[in-house]
């Protein structure tokens, strides 16, 4: 009888063996960590490289856009721009998968409100003495159920919900905030890009002008009425003008490269965007600075993403406090044990339910010390959010007299270019007469570039200033004359 215990017990083991093998092999189960191999490499030296091979670098399919916007001559205009970057961009599909995640954990942490049931099956089998001089071998399996409860914990789960609660609210605006900011870079790309454009067609204006400054010198110069050194003067403005002709090339290139990433294009995408606006809407920008400050105040999405995060903090207060307080809970268990051999009976159906209170004494004062903890978390992110608002503050007023100094600069630049461009008529004309110098006109050409070159820029800073004082009082404007000052009835 021994012997047939033995050899029903080596059946069993090498029954379980063979289970257990053809499983890893089919790789139900692990035995080892994933990606473990026996090869471990590492650099030779300090000074050398480990040698790695390159990782797989995943395909991503290139976003699909309008065919409309890809034919010759199309343009994309601000708000195209802003609709194609807000669909493409990996930023503003990171931070909307992290407020998804956030309203999963809300979920999460309602769990404790409701009842937990758990089913298990359990199988065993060994040797046993029942009288202490004869082993035989039982076995006894069976199904159980086990249910609970939690009834009362003071406020620990309700305050568990509300940290939930606050943390998706927290990226909930966090998502606002990185769409406001998205755009804002957006806005600021394209400008950029436009300006390039409208700089690239001033220095061809230049070019152009110093061309014919140097024609008018070489038939002075040939009519034998201007020197060589007219000549060479004029030659060194127009190289002068042809380098930064180059340059200006090389800037639309890169602006328009830019443009495209900030789009979550790849630059090889062939597009473009209409000109750089000519009219800005100067009397557009009025109203006071209160005003801008107190939407700030109440629309900033990164502001109310950090007040939400100081009720979090006030919710983990309330939740660590309860981790000290007694907690009633309770179980019901019932199962069902067949034996083999048969003990007494073949199978016994068992059940049991407890009320239980559980009262932590004493755990060696972590919870003081981590309601200690919590508390001090609190006051110093309400402590942050104050001093989020002074600096909310500071943005507006500085965003505000910024696009108020823009638009004086476009004024003060329209007037400068007004007087270069009849500066540089009269210069041309007396050089042709014989009455100027090629000084003079190389003098007013020099100045009428630079003053072409500050009103395309004082445009552009307009419109980037109103796109700043847009996103600093948290609103979204998307347009190419956009200005977000309010006016209001006196």
């Amino acid at each position: 009888m021994v012997d047939d215990m033995k050899r029903k017990e080596s059946s069993a083991v090498a029954v379980a063996v063979m289970i257990i093998g053809a499983l890893a092999a089919s790789g139900c189960v692990n035995l080892l960590p994933a990606r473990s191999t026996n090869s471990r490499p590492v650099p030779a030296s300090p000074g050398d490289t480990a040698g790695l091979p390159s990782p797989q670098v995943p395909v991503r399919p290139v976003p699909t856009l309008p065919e409309g916007l890809l034919k010759d001559g199309a343009t994309f205009d601000l708000a195209q721009v802003v609709e194609i970057a807000l669909r493409t961009s990996p930023l503003t599909r990171q931070s909307w998968l992290t407020a998804k995640a956030a309203a999963a954990q809300v979920g999460v942490e309602m769990a404790p409100f409701y009842p937990a049931l758990d089913l298990s099956v359990a199988s065993s089998r060994g040797k046993v003495s029942p009288d202490g001089r004869l082993v035989d071998t039982a076995g006894s399996w069976g199904p159980s159920a086990t249910l609970s409860y939690l009834l009362l914990d003071f406020g620990g789960r309700a305050a568990d919900v509300e940290d939930a609660r606050q943390t998706l609210l927290a990226a909930d605006w966090a998502h606002d905030a990185t769409v406001q900011g998205l755009v804002f870079g957006v806005q600021q790309a394209y400008f950029q890009y436009q300006t390039s454009k409208a700089q690239l067609e001033a220095a061809q204006s230049a070019a152009k002008q110093a061309e014919t400054a140097l024609e008018v010198a070489t038939g002075r110069h040939d009519a034998g009425v201007a020197t060589i050194a007219d000549v060479l003067q004029a030659r060194t403005a127009f190289s002068l003008a042809t380098f930064n002709l180059a340059g200006a090339k090389g800037r639309v290139a890169s602006f328009r490269g830019a443009l495209a990433t900030a789009m979550g294009l790849p630059p090889t995408i062939p597009f473009d965007t209409g000109p750089l606006a000519g009219e800005v809407p100067l009397d557009a920008v009025t109203g006071k600075v209160e005003p801008l400050i107190e939407q700030a105040m109440s629309r900033r999405p990164d502001l109310n993403a950090s007040r939400a995060l100081v009720l979090r903090a006030e919710a983990r207060v309330r939740s660590v406090r309860s981790e000290g307080l007694p907690v009633l809970s309770l179980s019901a268990t019932a199962n069902r044990t067949t034996y083999r051999p048969q003990v007494s009976a073949d199978s016994r159906n068992n059940w049991s339910a407890r009320a239980l209170v559980t009262y932590p004494l004493f755990s060696g004062f972590k919870n003081s010390y981590g309601l200690a903890r919590a508390k001090a978390d609190a006051a110093a992110a309400e402590a942050g959010t104050e001093s989020f608002e002074q600096e909310v503050v500071l943005q507006v007023w500085t965003a505000y007299y910024e696009l108020q100094t823009a638009a004086e600069q476009v004024r003060a630049a329209r007037d400068l270019l007004a007087s270069a461009e009849q500066s540089e008529r009269v210069a041309l004309g007396r050089y042709k007469e014989g009455v100027g110098t090629i000084l003079d006109l190389l003098t007013a050409q020099s100045a009428l570039s630079g003053a072409r070159a500050q009103e395309i820029q004082a445009r552009a800073d307009f419109f980037i200033a109103a796109a700043q004082l847009a996103r600093a009082t948290g609103r979204i404007a998307v347009a190419d004359t956009a200005v977000v000052t309010e006016k209001r009835e006196p």
